[in-house]
Parts: C-alpha cells; structure tokens; sequence
C-alpha cells in the first residue's frame, strides 16, 4: 500500500495544475488550442494520482519495468507536443508578420505618392493664381 503523504501530495499537485490550467484559459492568457495538451497531461496526472494502481498497470502492459519511466516517457511525449504546436503557431505568425509587413510597405509607399501628387497640385494651384 502506497503511504497516505505522497499520494495526498500527488493529488493536491495534479488538482493545482488542472485549476491552473483553467484559470489560465478563463483569464484568456491561455487560449483552448494551446490547452489541450496540458489538459490531456493534467488529467492523467489527476488518474493516476488517484488510481496510482493505473500507472503500474499501464507500464506491465507496455512492458516498461518501471513505472516511473512511462511517467518521464509520457511527460517527454506531451512537453514535445506542445513544442511541436508551439512552433507551427510561431511558423504561421511569423508568416502572416511577413504579410502584414508587405502590406504596410506597399501602403506606406501608395500614402508618399498620393502626398507627393497631392502637394504638386498644390504648387500648382498656387502658381496659377
């Protein structure tokens, strides 16, 4: 029988992570997509501190002889995920900053030629009078 301290520890540490998680998501610092993975790595940390019975049975049954090694292979797993997703999203804003960066330079360049048309019409204006 696992001794009452860790267990109770582990619990409390995975119930904390879990409300962290969703008062990030609630206050908007952490958007669902991005979520998801801490979510799904929150819940297990949750089942098997509460059934820690899981994490022996689920390591005889991949055949890892210590169980502690499928929790860093799982938590190794879920941490390359979020890398994975983290640097598709950089991938895709730092595309569209690349746009967006176009698209101001050519509207910046189209602003001085219609300014620069616009005052020599005004010297113009000023020459015929």
């Amino acid at each position: 029988m696992m001794p009452l301290g860790p267990y109770v520890i582990g619990i409390v540490a995975a119930v904390l992570a879990f409300v962290a998680i969703v008062e990030l998501m609630r206050r908007s610092t952490l958007r669902e997509r991005h979520a998801i993975w801490w979510l799904i790595g929150g819940v297990l940390a949750l089942v098997i501190a509460v059934f820690p019975q899981t994490l022996i049975w689920a390591a005889s049954v991949l055949g890892i002889a210590i169980p502690l090694n499928l929790v860093f292979f799982v938590a190794i797993a879920l941490l390359f995920l979020v890398s994975l997703q983290y640097g598709a999203e950089l991938t895709r804003t730092e595309e569209r900053m690349r746009t967006l960066a176009e698209q101001s330079a050519f509207h910046e360049e189209r602003i001085r030629a219609l300014e620069e048309r616009d005052a020599s019409r005004v010297d113009e204006l000023k020459e015929d009078e």
